[in-house]
């Protein structure tokens, strides 16, 4: 079994593999083009958004700067925000619905390191995937560690630390993040 596959299991993998580090590479070219474009070089930046994201939906805009590992694990739905400073470290399947909102600062992080010191030391890691639900908001300076899932129209409040599942319909707060409240659902008049 290759690393690759092993990164896209969720197993210990050699993070320093030639073929990861060429996968990363190219997918810092390909950023380091995007975070030098200007603004108003939308179509060029969508499109480098397109051909660096696994999947990426209509309407969607990153700021710059702007830094994921491979860029490939990445699906994004459609009207995406990301405020400046994202990261997203996609060694496993980053999934993103539609109507979501990063503010500065976030990140999005599936890789993680072995407590053991030996596998730390050879340059093993592990990737688990991260989901995120329909019209989410996620706050300035929010971290959301490997294997998270955020439920649908829930709302992060910034500087939280996700380390656990959200629900959906959910306020959550704090580091540890948890939830405090359930968010009504609208009435329509």
């Amino acid at each position: 079994m290759t690393e690759h596959e092993k990164m896209q299991k969720g197993l210990l993998y050699l993070a320093f593999d030639d073929s990861l580090l060429a996968d990363r590479q190219s997918a810092k070219e390909l950023l380091f083009h995007f975070n030098s474009l200007r603004p108003s070089q939308k179509q060029e930046r969508n499109a480098l958004l397109q051909k660096l994201f696994g999947r990426a939906g209509n309407d969607i805009w990153v700021e710059s700067p702007f830094q994921c590992d491979y860029g490939y694990n990445i699906h994004v739905g459609n009207n995406f925000y990301a405020n400046h400073n994202c990261i997203i470290l996609d060694g496993a399947k980053v999934t993103i619905g539609d109507n979501v909102l990063l503010g500065p600062n976030v990140g999005l992080y599936t890789a993680g390191h072995p407590l053991n010191v030996e596998q730390r030391i050879k340059g093993y890691e592990y990737a688990y995937p991260i989901t995120i639900g329909n019209n989410v908001w996620i706050g300035a300076g929010v971290s959301i560690l490997p294997g998270v899932t955020v439920g649908d129209n829930s709302v992060i409040g910034a500087g939280s630390v996700v380390t656990k599942d959200l629900a959906a319909n959910v306020v959550a707060v704090g580091n540890p993040c948890k939830a405090i409240r359930e968010i009504p659902k609208p009435r329509i008049p």
